[in-house]
């Protein structure tokens, strides 16, 4: 007998993903005759994420076995399906079924039947900015103890002062007004959501080390040129998501005070400070807990009253900055902030505005992350909408670099199997960010040991030229797969750079790619004009699948476009009815097309 299960095919799993709190699943296993072995008798293997397991008897059907459940409480269930004789059948490659004696469980999410996620993100593009680094709009100034810099595109500061630290105290002078100015750009390439790195007072260029909660960097200008850039986007449809840091805060900041640049009484300074309950100190006031042993980011308490009301109370830092107008937080770290933190951290969003986004940093599966020994509640409706997508951006590059979709379509499968679709719809679609090596460097392979050499290293002309072509396929993936696409600014441009700093450079507005921003305009145009419902919310269904070629369907109601991405020699001939364009190039095909050797792109019928 052999056996056929795969929880993305719905007629083996009646809800394909997450499913609400109290919905019944009817599980399906189809069988043939043919195999090592026969049964008339097979059990549904359930058990609720830590607890005991339940075997329920499926019903046998003329072509197999299922068993209709319903879920009543939120949370993780694993699953998989036993036999007779200890043998089962569990998960393998690409979320089928394998025979086996050691069975892999499958997953189910079940999550809060209330759980919605931001309209205003879905079918959209995001754009993500390091504030100093991206545009400026006059001089500013800034203290002795930092650095302000005349040579915008220079090399960031990089090497450790004479005490062995790498400061971040250089800046090039990116602005708010600078942003402002640069907004007819952003919608050009159909941006409808900015994520704006740290905009806060702070010591450093990254501004991680938050200064001020409640104040605008001076650099970036003031609150009157943030409402201003917030109404101007506003006009254009774009909003703004900010970062939201709450895991520590500065050494340099009204907080802590540990220089005591600030007029207040910080946690550093006095255990009488309002803050000091604030921060964790081994010893007063020289050893205190920081985020990964950083001293000049000391970590506050996310489980502290006065905290917690600091941020997520009546007139605190959340509702402060939504009430001018900004559409959500990313928030840094979300795995080091507690679950008890997070809802109450959404209880206070949605309730000034239903509408904003909540984005987790979360480098992982989010759907069952186990950190610091506790497994973790993003997705269960009552905490995130949704996540940075790094599985999908690591599955997409290394399809690029070694030919094979295996990882990717892996990624895919769990997604689709774990998260709710409320959340794919709306998952961050990074291919680089101001933590990763730029997306043109990866591509293009060539490998560094050194900062120095980081420093000076470019693609040459034949380099850049095979990495852009990577580049466009990658980022057809990234637009047209569920989840939403993000930007990382001047990857459009073909800006390069290893890790940190180098992947925060200036925008080089005065040597632009002139092709490649054509094409992610264009790549812009396809999602949000040609088929916006369609990238929307519409269904994901895989048409075709080999070592190296992908061919995906994403489907709403009537309306479908056909995506492909081909990374071998081989060609590919489709049939099909009627005529279809192919929208990177116009071009029309009636009857059939061929699916050429490295190439990739998107049919849509006439």
């Amino acid at each position: 007998m052999s056996f056929y299960y795969n929880p993305t095919d719905r007629r083996c799993k009646s809800i394909v993903g997450a499913c609400k709190r109290g919905s019944t699943i009817t599980f399906r296993i189809f069988t043939s005759g043919e195999g090592n072995f026969s049964a008339d008798v097979c059990y549904f293997v359930l058990y609720q994420d830590g607890q005991a397991e339940n075997v329920i008897p499926m019903t046998r059907t003329k072509d197999g076995f299922e068993v209709a459940l319903q879920f009543h409480e939120i949370g993780l269930y694993f699953y998989y399906f036993a036999f007779p004789e200890n043998i089962f059948l569990g998960r393998s490659k690409f979320r089928l079924a394998a025979v086996t004696r050691h069975p892999a469980s499958w997953q189910v999410t079940v999550f809060d039947e209330r759980y919605v996620t931001p309209d205003r993100m879905k079918g959209g593009v995001m754009y993500q900015i390091f504030p100093d680094r991206f545009a400026k709009s006059g001089e500013g100034s800034v203290p002795p103890h930092k650095r302000l810099r005349s040579d915008w595109g220079g090399c960031p500061s990089y090497l450790p002062d004479e005490y062995g630290k790498v400061r971040n105290c250089d800046f090039f002078g990116g602005n708010l007004r600078g942003v402002t100015q640069k907004l007819d750009y952003l919608k050009s390439l159909s941006v409808n959501l900015i994520y704006f790195n740290p905009i806060f007072e702070a010591y450093s260029n990254h501004r991680y080390d938050t200064g001020d909660y409640r104040k605008i960097d001076g650099l970036l200008g003031t609150l009157e040129d943030f409402d201003e850039l917030i109404s101007e986007g506003n006009r254009r449809g774009i909003g703004v998501i900010l970062d939201g840091v709450f895991n520590h805060t500065g050494d340099d900041s009204r907080y802590f005070n540990k220089y005591g640049r600030y007029d207040s009484l910080g946690a550093y300074q006095s255990p009488q400070s309002p803050y000091a309950s604030w921060y964790t100190f081994r010893e007063f006031p020289t050893s205190y807990e920081s985020w990964w042993g950083i001293e000049t980011l000391p970590a506050v308490n996310e489980r502290e009253d006065s905290y917690r009301d600091f941020i997520c109370g009546e007139g605190g830092v959340l509702k402060y900055w939504l009430s001018h107008g900004i559409a959500g937080y990313r928030l840094d770290v979300a795995d080091e902030l507690p679950d008890s933190f997070l809802e109450l951290l959404r209880t206070s969003v949605k309730e000034e505005d239903g509408d904003a986004v909540i984005i987790g940093e979360v480098w992982e599966d989010a759907s069952n992350k186990i950190s610091y020994g506790e497994r973790r509640k993003y997705l269960q409706g009552r905490e995130l909408d949704s996540v940075m997508n790094y599985p999908l951006k690591d599955g997409i590059i290394d399809f690029m670099l070694s030919g094979r979709c295996d990882q990717l379509r892996e990624t895919v499968f769990m997604l689709l199997d774990n998260y709710p679709k409320e959340t794919r719809n709306v998952l961050m679609n990074v291919l680089g960010t101001h933590d990763t090596p730029r997306i043109l460097t990866v591509l293009g392979g060539k490998h560094c040991k050194t900062k120095d050499e980081m420093a000076e290293t470019v693609l040459s002309e034949d380099e850049k030229a095979h990495a852009k072509e990577l580049l466009k396929a990658a980022a057809l993936l990234s637009y047209t797969l569920f989840g939403v696409p993000c930007i990382y600014y001047g990857d459009e441009v073909g800006m390069e750079g290893y890790g940190d700093p180098f992947c925060r450079r200036c925008f080089p507005w005065d040597d632009m790619d002139e092709e490649l921003l054509g094409y992610f305009r264009l790549l812009g145009e396809i999602r949000t004009k040609r088929f916006y419902e369609v990238f929307r919310d519409g269904d994901y269904r895989e048409i075709f699948a080999d070592s190296s070629c992908l061919i995906f369907e994403r489907r709403k109601e009537g309306h479908a476009v056909y995506v492909f991405c081909n990374r071998s020699p081989s060609q590919y001939n489709l049939s099909f009815d009627g005529t279809f364009v192919e929208e990177l190039t116009g071009k029309c095909y009636t009857g059939s097309f061929t699916v050429g050797a490295y190439s990739y792109g998107i049919l849509a019928k006439k």
